[in-house]
């Protein structure tokens, strides 16, 4: 008898099948059950190995021992006329064709019961719980193609290398960017985990992603090794690893292969269509070297760091002219080293130059996506050329929507065109893909305190606490949700921990204005503030003069105007207020013009504007201003804007329209939600003087400045204006 027919009468195969299906029934069994205790993902890769170091011994039992009627017998000492391994043979294919058919039915349950689940993951499960905005959609379960590159880690004797390996990391995620229906988690939220031990699962949640790729790079000489490798969020599994060593010529194949092979491990089906995206523009590898190089002094956003990059960037040019990547990373730095931004060059000088680089950019790769985001930046400062600059940014977007800058430089030009709805969509894309993105998380954070979502802009905060331990940004964010929840106390603690940590920061210094303000503390304004709050700080001083040459400044500046005119028309001098407009603008549609009307200071300028008018008898004037407030405040209504500022803003346009009852009304409201102004009525709007002496009116101040006493026993002030 053949080897094979004595395996065959002896039910080895038998056992081995029934072994195996039995295990695989046992390990969906025990995933439900070990889930349901939350166990950690080792024990079901411990088990797994049990039983699968069980099938040898499984087999070797088969052979060697045989089931008879008095017991279990070794093979040798049963007589072959008696053996009934057939009959045995014919109970295991039962049992295995109903543990098939147990099998079976727990797969179609568990199919339909996954589909359920993933389902209802998606769907909130009572009104209350409906996602309203980023804050909660971010918590939502991400979709399964999608990952995270982490920074590579620098495994290089020489420590200054750390720039290659941050490249190559950025290289892969900007090729797997490209690929439609792939999430890929944006640099800056990436590589915000950089030198940090946290665990997976952790990041994961953060960055809201199913797979984190990680690896290392070692470059010695003119010999690179890269190892990467992908691993899955909820169970720390690695779906694939690999080494590539190469020599740095190769750098650009290196970045490909792994890339594809992210890909196939993900099932996207999506490589054969789109392998030739995802190749790199090849350079020379010096040129190369330099490049990356530069990107990472671009990342610092200082002048000796863009400096440093520019110097570097021509090299790169010089050694391998035709490196488009080179030139629209020139092009950059140089719009970021202009006196309007981070450097000293004449702002028309850095244009100028800029735009050559750029242009260049587009012309060796009209497919350059750095090239046409530096052409938005370009166009988005210059007059004018607001179209041109969301079309560059479009288009840039559309070859790698991982560029977060383009991404937040769109959504401000969106602002500028006053499109808040096409503003807020991109605002909100951009902090899905990169949500440690900083100026996404502010921009997100104003909205929802503008449209009064202050538990979506609390929930992202907790979201990102973890990532940002002790920042002052996260301290700066949280002091304007606590002024939102009429917190002010709070909040100027939170803004002056923030400033604490960065004492120079202009933003720290207006955050904690805002609340001295707010809790009537003047003297302190003037010491630290914004130009803006210094001015109004100066007025409740009686220090006109001073507060005149301030809002002076900044109106010749061409900074802010609305600062002056707030001033002449709120300290009795309506004809200065209307003197000063003329003089500048033809009529109100080119004021308009300057001051979109849903901007920060649009619809309150027109009412300082309607106000002056009204004082002066220009009805045509008065009545322009009030419609042109009427239609700003519409579109934000329409746009959801809710705060208690709106209601104030409100009761003066009442006011003014001599229907004081409104007006009365609507300052109720705004009392309500929390409105407190550190000062009376009149202060901020002159316009309210003709409402002081009704009683209610007076009531409704008594509680606003109850409030403000609260907020300042809190800060263990004396209470004012009693």
């Amino acid at each position: 008898m053949s080897l094979f027919e004595e395996l065959k009468r002896r039910n080895v195969f038998r056992v081995g099948i029934a072994y195996v299906v039995t295990s695989w029934l046992v390990m969906q069994v025990l995933e439900i059950v070990l889930e349901s205790f939350g166990s950690p993902a080792w024990v079901m890769k411990t088990v797994l190995v049990i039983l699968a170091a069980g099938l040898p011994f499984a087999l070797i039992f088969a052979w060697a021992f045989e089931l008879t009627p008095e017991g279990l017998k070794k093979e040798k000492d049963v007589d072959r006329t008696q053996s009934i391994t057939n009959q045995t043979g014919r109970k295991l294919d039962y049992a295995i064709i109903a543990i098939l058919a147990v099998a079976l039915a727990y797969f179609i349950w568990e199919s339909r019961y996954a589909s359920t689940k993933g389902s209802e993951s998606m769907v909130p499960a009572s009104a209350e719980e409906t996602p309203t905005g980023v804050g909660e959609q971010l918590t939502l379960t991400p979709p399964e193609k999608s990952i995270a590159v982490l920074p590579f880690v620098n495994m290089s004797s020489d420590p200054e290398q750390e720039y290659f390996s941050d490249g190559i990391s950025e290289e892969i995620l900007n090729a797997l960017a490209q690929i439609k229906d792939l999430k890929v988690a944006g640099r800056t939220s990436s590589f915000a985990f950089k030198g940090q031990n946290q665990d997976l699962r952790q990041i994961g949640e953060t960055l809201g992603v199913e797979n984190i790729l990680e690896g290392s790079v070692r470059k010695s000489g003119s010999k690179v090794r890269i190892t990467a490798q992908l691993i899955q969020v909820k169970d720390g599994f690695h779906l694939w690893s690999d080494t590539f060593d190469r020599e740095l010529d190769d750098v650009f194949a290196i970045q490909d292969e792994i890339a594809s092979n992210i890909l196939e491990q993900l099932k996207a089906h999506l490589l054969e269509e789109e392998q030739g995206a995802l190749v790199a523009t090849r350079a020379n590898s010096e040129a190369y070297d330099l490049y990356l190089l530069a990107k990472q002094r671009i990342y610092e956003r200082s002048r000796p760091t863009l400096e440093a990059a520019a110097e570097l960037l021509d090299k790169a040019i010089a050694i391998d002219p035709d490196y488009a990547p080179a030139y629209a990373q020139r092009g950059i730095t140089a719009l970021l080293l202009s006196d309007d931004s981070y450097g000293t060059i004449p702002d028309e000088q850095s244009k100028a130059q800029a735009k050559l680089y750029i242009d260049q950019a587009l012309r060796l790769d009209p497919g350059e996506a750095e090239a046409w985001a530096g052409l938005g930046l370009y166009f988005l400062n210059t007059p004018g050329k607001n179209t041109e600059t969301i079309e560059a940014l479009d288009k840039a977007l559309s070859l790698n929507p991982n560029l977060v800058d383009a991404s937040n430089w769109l959504q401000g030009a969106y602002q500028l065109a006053g499109r808040l709805g096409e503003s807020r969509q991109v605002l909100e894309q951009m902090v899905q893909r990169d949500p440690l993105y900083r100026p996404g998380i502010a921009s997100i954070t104003s909205w929802y305190v503008n449209t009064n979502q202050v538990d979506q802009a609390s929930a992202l905060i907790e979201r990102i606490r973890p990532a940002m331990p002790n920042d002052p940004f996260l301290f700066l964010v949280e002091s304007e949700v606590l002024y939102a929840k009429a917190e002010y106390a709070k909040g100027l603690v939170m803004a002056e921990k923030a400033l604490a940590l960065q004492p120079d920061n202009n933003y720290h210094k207006g955050q904690v204005g805002y609340a001295l303000l707010l809790t009537g503390q003047f003297e302190r304004v003037v010491e630290v503030s914004q130009p803006w709050q210094r001015v109004i700080a100066l007025m409740e001083l009686d220090r006109l003069e001073e507060a005149t040459l301030v809002a002076q400044q900044l109106a010749t500046s061409g900074e802010d105007v609305s600062t002056l005119i707030g001033l002449l028309v709120n300290s009795g001098q309506q004809a200065a207020a209307v003197q000063f407009i003329e003089e500048r603008w033809t009529d109100l549609d080119a004021l308009e013009a300057a001051f979109p009307t849903l901007g920060n200071s649009g619809p309150g300028l027109m009412l300082d504007i309607a106000f002056a008018y009204a004082s002066m008898g220009n009805e045509q004037r008065f009545n322009d201003a009030m419609q042109r407030f009427r239609t700003a405040m519409d579109a934000g209504i329409e746009l959801g804007f809710s705060n208690n500022f709106m209601p104030l803003l409100e009761a003066v346009y009442a006011t003014l329209a001599g229907d004081n009852e409104t007006a009365i009304r609507q300052l109720s409201a705004a009392v309500d939600q929390g409105l407190v102004l550190g000062r009376k009525f009149v202060s901020a709007w002159a316009a309210l003087k003709s409402l002081e002496g009704d009683a209610e009116f007076e009531a409704i101040q008594a509680r606003m400045i109850e409030h403000l006493n609260a907020e300042r026993a809190e800060l263990g002030l004396d209470p004012v204006l009693t």
